[in-house]
């Protein structure tokens, strides 16, 4: 045996002994709010599937319609021959969609956030960036040679204090989460943006857990917040509220689109988006406002009921409940993975959050509700809660 394989093989046990393991769980069904693991029947509580159209039916004959049209791939970048009439029109409905001037494709918003600052900051720049943020922002920033300052999580004051030290940067950008993932709360995004515009900074905001779940019409944090026209850069995805499947994007004022697809990395050299996922994600964003409003108001209701009656139990929970993101904390690691698996064996699927993907002591179960759910299955969760709430010492 190669020594690398015996070190590996070490820090691996080390990994799987210190309750961070990440066991993957293989689904035989379609994805939903009812799933298969294993043989087993299960309601999903852990996916991003927020207006239940992955595994839907209308999209799977949509998708089957896009690919009889424009085929499966197109194993080229963009700039090669990679371009179909899909994408473009995508992009264009994009910007539409979220009032900018033009948006820009790529295969994940993790790639969307890694092509960000690498292309837009240099050195003698700052870059400044939420401690909670998602790990493809922090990503992003370490391509960059920007100056780097992390202000504590919606600390406003601090946030102000690192905007002044770095008054003499060429370009400063504030970065942030629309909807923290981890938290389910969002961004103070007026107040940064108030910030932004006394010191001259860029906004950019990772809307990818909040378009097509905040707002009254959808459109994300920038709508919930009533700061259109003030937010510079919006990157998301197509891959939990609209559509499910996978895809990212950069929306922005037209010249920064521009310069990403002249020097953007992930855009350069990825290929492009599968023409059918450009399809679909066309199709949710066309008809968004008169096949989805529905599901959006179910999500709704389904976040505040489940919220209410879960708090009626005893639980602490995290987030602000604007958002189907509903942490319910144990703030013990190993009460965190008991937890989940006592649930699991309920017949509900959840995972234990631990260090390192929180902090110490922050230890929780990510519960996130679909409008797939119904009122039976919030009610089956519920019950399973209370029931190993009263077991538990």
């Amino acid at each position: 045996m190669h020594s690398y394989q015996s070190q590996l093989q070490g820090e691996l046990a080390e990994i799987m002994a210190s309750g961070t393991y990440k066991e993957e769980k293989i689904i035989s069904s379609r994805q939903g709010a009812e799933i298969e693991i294993d043989g087993k029947k299960l309601l999903n509580f852990c996916g991003n599937n927020y207006l239940g159209l992955a595994g839907s039916e209308s999209l799977a004959q949509e998708a089957c319609r896009a690919i009889d049209q424009a085929g499966y791939g197109m194993a080229s970048v963009r700039f090669i021959c990679g371009t179909q009439t899909i994408h473009k029109k995508l992009e264009e409905r994009v910007a539409r969609f979220f009032s900018f001037d033009d948006a820009i494709l790529y295969s994940s918003c993790f790639d969307a956030n890694a092509g960000l600052f690498e292309t837009l900051l240099q050195a003698g720049d700052a870059v400044f960036s939420d401690e909670l943020n998602h790990a493809s922002i922090i990503d992003g920033i370490r391509l960059c040679k920007a100056e780097r300052f992390r202000y504590p999580h919606s600390n406003m004051d601090e946030l102000e204090q690192q905007l002044r030290q770095a008054s003499g940067a060429r370009r400063k950008m504030i970065a942030t989460d629309g909807v923290f993932s981890m938290d389910g709360d969002t961004a103070r995004l007026r107040a940064i943006c108030d910030l932004a515009e006394k010191y001259g900074a860029w906004v950019m905001v990772d809307d990818s857990h909040g378009s097509g779940v905040l707002g009254a019409n959808g459109r994300g944090i920038i709508e919930a917040c009533g700061v259109a026209g003030r937010v510079d850069i919006l990157t998301s995805t197509f891959g939990k509220a609209l559509g499910g499947a996978c895809g990212g994007f950069t929306a922005a004022r037209a010249e920064i689109v521009e310069y990403l697809r002249q020097r953007s990395r992930p855009y350069l050299f990825s290929n492009s988006l599968p023409p059918v996922v450009a399809a679909v994600s066309l199709h949710v964003l066309a008809h968004f406002d008169t096949l989805y409003t529905a599901a959006r108001k179910s999500l709704q209701e389904h976040t505040a009921y489940f919220r209410e009656r879960i708090a009626s139990f005893g639980y602490t929970l995290s987030g602000d409940g604007s958002h189907p993101i509903t942490p319910v904390m144990t703030f013990d690691e190993k009460a965190a993975v008991e937890m989940s698996q006592a649930l699991y064996e309920k017949g509900i699927y959840v995972r234990g959050f631990t260090y390192p993907v929180v902090p110490k002591g922050r230890a929780r179960i990510r519960v996130q509700i679909s409008a797939a759910h119904t009122r039976e299955h919030l009610d089956r969760a519920l019950e399973a809660f209370y029931e190993i709430k009263n077991l538990r010492p």
